[in-house]
């Protein structure tokens, strides 16, 4: 079976939208030696209607020398939306999940292939932690207060437990932290 994974930019307070607005001056070489080794393994990228839209209007245009530019334009995504059609994936390697998100990520897991990752969509991620689908959720928390934005839990979210399983402090205070699913 393959591993479903998610990786997010975090602030301690909690913000996970918007990391660009406050990661900056914390990103350090080992954060990107960490990105690259998980490019490395992920043949599939799962990314919400939010994430693709972003990336689609950004990446395409970024330039193929930079080395996730190169990656994100090549790999194959799949893209969960309820309001885009098939034809509004103009992106290159883009195809639209149709029907249940759920069901499609576990017929995914049992096909062949490299580590899945969703990437670009907090609700996603959300969605599929809370649904025992995700294998490994990575938070890097930066040392800094965001102050304001969108948590990747919100209120009312049921109590779902998990289990640490790797942790590293970068030479600029950040705090990777890797949860898996809880053997219970």
């Amino acid at each position: 079976m393959r591993k479903l994974t998610a990786g997010l930019f975090y602030s301690i307070d909690g913000v996970a939208e918007a990391p660009d607005q406050f990661q900056f001056d914390s990103f350090d070489d080992e954060l990107g030696a960490l990105l690259g080794s998980v490019m490395g393994d992920v043949d599939t990228v799962l990314l919400g209607r939010k994430g693709y839209q972003e990336w689609a209007g950004y990446w395409p245009n970024a330039g193929e020398d930079m080395d996730f530019g190169a990656y994100i334009n090549n790999v194959a995504k799949f893209v969960a939306s309820r309001t885009l059609k098939q034809a509004d994936l103009a992106w290159q390697n883009s195809t639209l999940i149709e029907g249940d998100l759920e069901a499609f990520v576990r017929d995914l897991k049992q096909q062949q292939g490299g580590t899945i990752a969703a990437m670009g969509g907090l609700s996603l991620v959300s969605q599929l932690t809370l649904a025992g689908l995700l294998d490994e959720l990575t938070l890097i928390v930066h040392p800094v207060i965001a102050g304001k934005g969108k948590r990747l839990f919100e209120d009312g979210t049921p109590t779902t437990r998990l289990e640490l399983i790797n942790s590293q402090i970068t030479s600029k205070g950040n705090a990777v932290l890797t949860y898996g699913k809880r053997a219970d």
